[in-house]
């Protein structure tokens, strides 16, 4: 029972498939991804660390016969206590326990993985490990050595084995407590790794990423505009329930807006379509006349998500579902990578027509949905996505940031005048006014600086960040993502709606066959038109 419940929380903290709440977060005047990047690392970092603890306490007590490769154990008696975490299980160790708790064809697999070994006795040490590596049934697949740089009587060891799971854990074991050995570390070597961070793969899978930050909900914060609101209060529940209960390939649930939902939208919608012929680009402003000649976008009433999303899917691709409230960074942007964009469906409280403290449905389809029907920003979007998969928590933080300054509060030049393309700054008047002004300092867009930018989340912010287009915007953040520390690489494959990670030889050169084709097709249309043209 202790491992079962030791998987179940490992699939919490690296998966995250499950459905929980985060409460009681931060106090702010607005909520934001990149907060709750923050807040959720630190979830995160704890769950963890409360995990490990667990699983090296029930490594000590195991029952496994570990294989001691030296009978004068050189621990020091705390130690031996359980006070040192190479007694127990390292991370890595965790996750390839718990695969095999979940699974018990799991314990036979064969997994391929590295060892880097601290030799104390030098080549009298190395013999006696490469034995029991044959006790257990293991191949020697490499093996280099090398002089240790700070003790020469020592060497350091790189030995690449292959065997069962359950073997392997037995020998990283009896490794960790022979004293011939200073450290051992393991690390995954194949697709099968210890440590292959789970994300969702397709679409259908964010059903199970639909977890929110409740750190401004109107039941939760005194602060909110609906707090003392019961009517309202139990509306936003109502259209909460909905979206929890939607599933992939639904078609978005219709609602039913209310005449004050709808006066509310009508505010907001005539202000921006008086500062929108100015101060909007030019990305923004073509979707947004489109949508208003096919009769979605009206000052008369909420326009419906499903409307939407087909208008969206006709010109890039992108498609909406609900979403109860403000996910979890890391799920938001999942959902990206598949150009879906998870989009509440309340409507903010009417005391405040022009200001709410967290997205709801009219900063989603004034501000985001206009630029997810433009071609070339739906592709920036997409990539930002598709950089969030298997990145590590500080990762997900410098995307929530960069996410926060471009897509929320982007600035461009168009013409030598600078424009807004951030759905925060469109769907505000105030501070696009603020923005657009001489008050704050504009920078040009640097997706290595932008990452560490400090944000401002209890007045208009001080710095912008000031693309010189869409597409040099969406050069230079992929020039950047190369920089992440994610040990592999994603594409999407548009014909499977599935993401692909590109870790063998065979998916590589099916790839470059794909595209191989493709400039194929391009040079014979480029022929073509030559021909045309003589």
């Amino acid at each position: 029972m202790a491992a079962v419940a030791a998987a179940q929380k490992n699939r919490e903290m690296f998966a995250i498939k499950k459905s929980y709440s985060i409460e009681n977060g931060y106090p702010a005047r607005r909520r934001s991804l990149v907060d709750d990047a923050r807040f959720e690392t630190l979830v995160v970092k704890q769950t963890k660390q409360t995990v490990l603890d667990e699983a090296r306490q029930r490594a000590n007590d195991s029952s496994v016969e570990p294989e001691i490769l030296d009978d004068k154990p050189t621990q020091k008696p705390e130690q031996l206590n359980g006070n040192d975490d190479d007694v127990g299980l390292t991370e890595e160790e965790v996750v390839l326990a718990n695969a095999i708790a979940e699974d018990p064809e799991a314990e036979k697999a064969t997994q391929r993985a590295v060892l880097i070994l601290r030799l104390r006795e030098g080549m009298n040490s190395l013999s006696r490990v490469l034995k029991t590596v044959e006790k257990y049934q293991g191949l020697i697949l490499h093996l280099e050595t090398r002089p240790n740089k700070k003790e020469n009587s020592q060497l350091d060891a790189l030995v690449k084995v292959e065997l069962s799971r359950v073997n392997l854990l037995q020998l990283l074991k009896g490794l960790r407590q022979s004293g011939t050995l200073e450290h051992v570390t393991i690390i995954g070597e194949d697709n099968i790794s210890a440590k292959n961070p789970w994300f969702p793969r397709h679409a259908s899978e964010l059903d199970n990423c639909n977890h929110l930050m409740t750190k401004y909900e109107p039941d939760l914060d005194m602060n909110h505009p609906g707090f003392s609101d019961k009517e309202y209060r139990a509306r936003r529940k109502q259209i909460a329930e909905i979206a929890f209960a939607y599933k992939f390939g639904e078609p978005v649930p219709y609602i039913e807006y209310t005449e004050t939902e709808n006066k509310t939208w009508n505010a907001v919608f005539t202000m921006v379509c008086d500062l929108m012929p100015k101060h909007a680009c030019l990305e923004y402003r073509k979707p947004f006349r489109m949508l208003q000649e096919e009769g979605i976008f009206t000052p008369a009433k909420v326009p419906q998500l499903e409307d939407l999303s087909n208008f969206m899917k006709k010109h890039t691709g992108f498609t909406l579902r609900p979403a109860a409230g403000l996910l979890t960074a890391r799920d938001f942007l999942a959902s990206l990578a598949f150009r879906i964009f998870q989009s509440t469906q309340y409507v903010r409280h009417t005391k405040t027509p022009f200001h709410t403290p967290e997205p709801d449905c009219i900063h989603e389809i004034l501000g985001h949905m206009p630029l997810l029907a433009d071609p070339s920003f739906a592709q920036f979007s997409q990539e930002i996505g598709l950089a969030s998969l298997g990145a590590s928590d500080q990762e997900i933080e410098k995307l929530s940031t960069i996410f926060w300054f471009t897509v929320e509060f982007g600035l461009c030049k168009e013409n030598g005048e600078t424009k807004a393309y951030g759905a925060g700054l469109l769907s505000s008047y105030g501070e696009l006014l603020h923005a657009l002004s001489d008050k704050p300092e504009h920078r040009p867009f640097d997706p290595a600086k932008t990452a560490l930018q400090p944000y401002q989340d209890q007045d208009y912010q001080p710095v912008y960040y000031v693309a010189e287009s869409i597409d040099d915007m969406k050069d230079k953040f992929r020039r950047w993502v190369l920089q992440m520390s994610r040990p592999f690489e994603v594409r999407f494959n548009p014909h499977t709606g599935r993401v692909e990670v590109l870790d063998s030889v065979e998916k590589l050169e099916s790839l470059v066959h794909q595209l191989n084709t493709e400039v194929m097709h391009l040079g014979n249309a480029i022929n073509k038109m030559k021909t045309c043209d003589l």
